[in-house]
């Protein structure tokens, strides 16, 4: 399902991506387990976080966003992704919104945000959130805005504008100045700005 308070308009037509733009968007996902397919996506935000074209990196307020609820797949399910998400599985069975229907306007809600550049998946890290994301796009819609690479792994860019090994890159190694004021719940939408947040200022941090 669709929740109201969440899904907001998007940018005027002046401040619309130009060509050979970067638009990132930070995506969050809530599973009821470890790989689509076999088990299901339950619920995903998606919020513009910022662009980047031959001027630099610009970041994008957080006020736009889409949040979408989805009915289950499978009757497969582990109970520990439950208890992370708080989601009730049960309530999406009957309320949750068709997966194709969901992944439908996903598509044509990031492609009406991103004009003439480049839509570009963020998440932290990128491989979990992209392998759902990537999955129900192309099988339920026949292929994905952010095609087949058009991914952005926060972590990673941590690690090398950080100067530490991957290992020590993770949430609870963020410096400070990094961190986003924004709380970080497991719910999809809070995840999606506070994650925006923190690439943004990953973006804008100029020391290494």
């Amino acid at each position: 399902m669709v929740m109201p308070s969440a899904l907001r308009l998007g940018p005027s037509p002046e401040a619309m991506p130009k060509k050979n733009s970067d638009v990132y968007f930070s995506v969050d996902v809530e599973t009821d387990g470890p790989i689509p397919g076999p088990f299901s996506l339950l619920s995903f935000a998606i919020v513009p976080a910022g662009m980047m074209s031959a001027g630099g990196f610009v970041r994008t307020p957080t006020t736009d966003s889409l949040y979408l609820e989805l009915k289950p797949i499978s009757d497969e399910f582990e109970q520990e992704a439950l208890a992370v998400n708080g989601l009730d599985r049960q309530r999406l069975l009957t309320e949750g919104m068709d997966p194709a229907e969901a992944m439908r306007q996903a598509h044509d809600w990031i492609l009406a945000r991103s004009g003439d550049g480049i839509p570009v998946l963020v998440a932290y890290p990128l491989t979990f959130d992209w392998s759902w994301l990537h999955w129900y796009f192309v099988n339920f819609t026949g292929s994905s805005p952010f095609k087949h690479s058009r991914g952005f792994d926060i972590k990673t860019a941590f690690a090398v504008k950080g100067n530490r090994p991957i290992s020590e890159a993770g949430r609870k190694h963020l410096p400070a100045h990094l961190l986003s004021a924004l709380p970080h719940t497991h719910h999809a939408l809070d995840d999606a700005q506070s994650q925006a947040d923190v690439f943004a200022k990953l973006m804008e941090w100029n020391e290494a």
